[in-house]
């Protein structure tokens, strides 16, 4: 019987994921754009732009409904996304970007976040990935002094 338990617990748990999958919300969208605003500015290594890119996730994050992302979750992007805004340096925007990164690959666990592809892409140097919503890579985490430097780790569709 405990057999059985744990397996229609798990067969729910795969259907409960694979419906997390499908949920597509605009502002998590958006959310993810401005994600992609961050990562272009990095990989041009403008602090300035990146820093408003940053300010302009930190507000679609709060007005997303914490029924939609849980609160935790959104405080979590908030504070990695004001420790980009406030940097006034590439390099500690960069090492903030990790965190940033590995908290918005999650959230791609959950959403559809744009209905193109999104790529998950790895730089060996930096140990660090990121999305994309390209296959080319732009490195940002080196910007111009290693733009190419990376792969394609995954696609998310």
């Amino acid at each position: 019987m405990k057999k059985y338990i744990i397996t229609a617990a798990l067969s729910l748990f795969s259907i409960v994921s694979l419906s997390a999958q499908s949920k597509k919300d605009a502002q998590v969208s958006k959310l993810y754009q401005n994600y992609i605003a961050i990562k272009s500015a990095l990989a041009s290594d403008d602090a300035d732009k990146t820093s408003k890119a940053a300010t302009e996730f930190i507000k679609t994050a709060s007005v997303i409904d914490y029924k939609v992302v849980s609160e935790g979750n959104l405080n979590v992007l908030r504070k990695d996304a004001s420790a980009i805004s406030e940097a006034r340096n590439v390099a500690a925007q960069r090492e903030t970007f990790l965190n940033l990164s590995d908290n918005m690959i999650a959230l791609t666990k959950q959403f559809k976040l744009s209905d193109k592809p999104v790529y998950v892409q790895y730089c060996p140097m930096a140990d660090g990935s990121w999305l994309s919503d390209e296959k080319q890579i732009v490195n940002p985490y080196y910007g111009k002094s290693m733009l190419s430097c990376g792969s394609v780790k995954s696609e998310i569709k």
